[in-house]
């Protein structure tokens, strides 16, 4: 049987299913970062992001706005699906562009990532 240079076992669909530039990655986890840093932790210009998480809040989504690691799936969708073509990348790059964010965020934290931790309801 004739090599067809793919190597042992691999499918076809790998060949052009991770058809990524680095530098395109690199930017796309470093936005995801900035804008969940923004949503998560900063107050924004005019206290946008201050507003967005009152308002997030008010209609119970409050461990979206206040959570980074909740946060941060949410808005590498958007990138992935800029950055990704196949349906198989697309569902690969958005907990890596997530986790990227997430460990960008663990590095450069001056204190513990923004948190969503759930207290308990007095009885």
């Amino acid at each position: 049987m004739a090599s067809s240079g793919r190597g042992f076992g691999r499918a076809p669909f790998f060949d052009d299913m991770f058809d990524l530039d680095f530098v395109t990655v690199l930017l796309a986890v470093l936005a995801v970062w900035r804008i969940t840093h923004l949503v998560v932790a900063e107050e924004g210009p005019w206290k946008l992001f201050a507003h967005l998480r009152r308002a997030a809040a008010t209609i119970r989504l409050e461990r979206l706005a206040g959570c980074f690691y909740c946060a941060s799936v949410w808005i590498a969708i958007p990138f992935a699906l800029l950055i990704a073509r196949q349906w198989q990348t697309i569902v690969i790059c958005i907990p890596a562009l997530s986790g990227g964010a997430i460990a960008l965020e663990r590095l450069t934290a001056r204190e513990d990532a923004a948190l969503w931790i759930e207290e308990e309801k007095p009885s």
